[in-house]
């Protein structure tokens, strides 16, 4: 067997805890198929119950709920106080478990940060007899090598951006996002013909101390973690890109303390990639510029996003904010230039997250000088995501309303497809490949 590898590569990357909220409810459990998606971000938690119809494959939200940090509870998109986010978590959970009436014991979490890392690899490679027809045992080799390759190329990139030798890093995402036999895509490829075949796998992963922290949390709060996912990827795969082949986009979900980078082209994820400016960034900037205590900083500039400030108060923190926002659009650009060495950028841009509700953001992304300096296949064309863009999720509660609420829907909706619905052949030897690489 001939291989040839192709590697698109990104850069994405206890103590006491309080009295438990949860004793008024009942544990439901996997039995009548309630399940919780958690955002843990760096200025609030969101909690969704959602519920999945077997027959339909698609979720239900019943209830949702938010709490915010304390400042020191996270630093750019990591847990730096797991006892404190403990804490925030169960108001959270607490909150949307009391208006869904149920609480449920199993969790998927999101996870961010700079140092999580993803990449799409492909590899290329020619069957010696191609009348023979393709099993789960063929697939589950190349599968296995592709990983232990990607793995290897991870560990070395984090040698080479933080100058540490021997960080301990693990999977905490690995999904086939293509897949082709002598240049015909298909879907689930056990049982056909074919010489040349070329599959892709979308990896990401994150240090070990990241997702320790993120266990120890899903613990003290007494629920099962079912799956922890890049928040990227969960927002970039959100709209159903792999349903979609003509589809590309830039996906840009703007938190609290990262910004998250993801490109699709042609319905594969490429890579995502992440840096540490999201809206705490322009939070400290008012409190700097205005000599204001963070809190009343943050309300402020929540009140200028909501254009709820008089005219004279508004113009002052514009003024403060758009040299950030130069910045901010500075790490766009460097996160994008990773994609742009093969092909143009997809024109289509697509933004989410609470930060992205800062006025002015769209339109630094609209400047001649951003545009003229990263090679656009077109003139970019940019939109605000909302709930409604999620596929396989609707909401009953009629809360979630804003692009702050599409990473949480996206994380639910990521975990029906690859985790919660019954899965083909295909499907599992890729999954048992992943939890190999995850205990490894």
């Amino acid at each position: 067997m001939l291989l040839r590898v192709v590697c698109y590569t990104s850069l994405a990357i206890r103590c006491h805890s309080s009295v438990s909220l949860f004793g008024k409810f009942k544990r439901s459990g996997p039995v009548n198929g309630s399940y919780l998606a958690l955002d843990i971000g760096t200025e609030v938690v969101k909690a969704l119950v959602f519920e999945v119809d077997e027959e339909t494959g698609e979720g239900v939200v019943i209830g949702s709920g938010r709490a915010a940090q304390p400042l020191g509870a996270m630093h750019a998109g990591a847990v730096g106080d797991i006892a404190a986010v403990v804490q925030v978590c169960e108001r959270a959970i607490f909150e949307a478990s009391e208006r869904a009436g149920v609480r449920p014991t199993q969790v998927v979490l999101g996870m961010a940060g700079e140092l999580v890392k993803g990449m799409t690899t492909t590899v290329s490679y020619e069957r010696l007899k191609p009348e023979q027809k393709i099993d789960a045992a063929e697939l589950k080799n190349i599968v296995h090598k592709v990983q232990w390759r990607a793995l290897e190329r991870v560990k070395q990139q984090l040698v080479r951006e933080t100058g540490q030798q021997g960080i301990d890093v693990r999977l905490i995402t690995g999904s086939v996002v293509d897949v082709r036999i002598d240049g015909y895509r298909v879907t689930q490829p056990v049982g056909f013909q074919g010489k040349d075949v070329a599959l892709s796998i979308f990896n990401a992963y994150a240090p070990l101390v990241h997702i320790g922290a993120l266990e120890s949390i899903a613990e003290q709060l007494d629920l099962d973690l079912l799956s922890v996912t890049a928040e990227p990827y969960a927002v970039a795969t959100s709209v159903g890109v792999g349903e979609q082949l003509e589809f590309s986009a830039i996906f840009i979900d703007v938190g609290g303390g990262t910004t998250d980078v993801a490109v699709v082209r042609g319905g594969v994820i490429e890579g995502t990639k992440m840096f540490g400016i999201g809206g705490r960034a322009f939070t400290r900037r008012v409190s700097q510029a205005l000599d204001l205590p963070f809190e009343e900083a943050e309300e402020t500039k929540i009140k200028y996003s909501e254009n709820m400030l008089p005219s004279s108060s508004a113009e002052r923190v514009r003024r403060e904010v758009d040299g950030d926002l130069s910045v901010w659009r500075e790490g766009v650009a460097l996160a994008l230039e990773e994609f742009s060495k093969t092909e143009p950028l997809p024109s289509r841009v697509l933004l989410c997250g609470g930060g992205s509700k800062l006025p002015g953001m769209k339109e630094v992304l609209m400047d001649p000088d951003f545009v003229e300096r990263l090679p656009f296949s077109r003139p970019p064309n940019i939109h605000f995501m909302s709930p409604q863009d999620v596929v396989l999720m609707s909401d009953s509660t009629g809360l979630l309303v804003g692009q702050e609420d599409v990473t949480p829907l996206g994380l639910a909706s990521q975990a029906i497809r690859e985790v919660l619905l019954p899965s083909d052949e295909f499907s599992s030897v890729v999954r048992r490949a992943v939890r190999l690489l995850q205990t490894a």
